[in-house]
């Protein structure tokens, strides 16, 4: 079987957004590989059943959810980020990945639902009706799922309001290097 060259360039472009929808539905990099070349596979074996004009990775992603369904399904368990935390040598010394550490512990305390339209739309870069059409569910849907899984990891995150956020270290220094070199320091 060949595929024609269009739909194999839109195919291959959209595998970093497939990757990142796995990996937040695995929570596991090797899972989430093994996740994305299952559903390429599946999409070329029934291409026949994509429509022209329609949103290639719509289509893929799809076809990856229902699969990671089906399989989870299948073993009726789902590894939790607690599992690994426990096996690992050294804990992580640095903020930036403690706190990423704690978004993606925050992030399985979502419901399923909350936490993949929040995936789709923050992570992928989904549009809300892209996202509603992955998801099988009308627009307004998905955007409530989103606006509760915001309200929600902000509860779980106590996050209070963008003062929160302090300044970052990184972003300062190269903002304070162009403006010493705006000024010919």
């Amino acid at each position: 079987m060949t595929l024609a060259p269009e739909i194999c360039d839109t195919m291959l472009a959209a595998i970093p957004k497939l990757r990142a929808f796995a990996i937040s539905l695995c929570r596991n990099d090797d899972q989430a590989e093994d996740l994305v070349q299952e559903t390429l596979l599946k999409a070329c074996t029934s291409i026949h059943s994509f429509k022209a004009g329609t949103h290639m990775y719509a289509w893929l992603s799809t076809i990856l959810r229902n699969h990671f369904y089906s399989e989870w399904r299948k073993r009726r368990r789902l590894e939790s980020i607690d599992d690994h935390a426990e096996t690992m040598a050294s804990k992580p010394t640095q903020i930036a990945e403690l706190e990423y550490d704690e978004l993606r512990h925050a992030l399985t305390k979502l419901t399923p639902d909350q936490r993949e339209a929040l995936i789709l739309i923050g992570a992928s870069g989904q549009s809300y009706e892209e996202a509603a059409q992955i998801c099988r569910c009308p627009t307004g849907t998905i955007k409530s799922r989103v606006h509760r899984a915001r309200s929600d990891l902000a509860q779980l995150l106590a996050i209070e309001g963008p003062e929160y956020f302090g300044e970052d270290p990184i972003i300062s220094a190269v903002l304070a290097r162009s403006d010493r070199a705006a000024i010919g320091a």
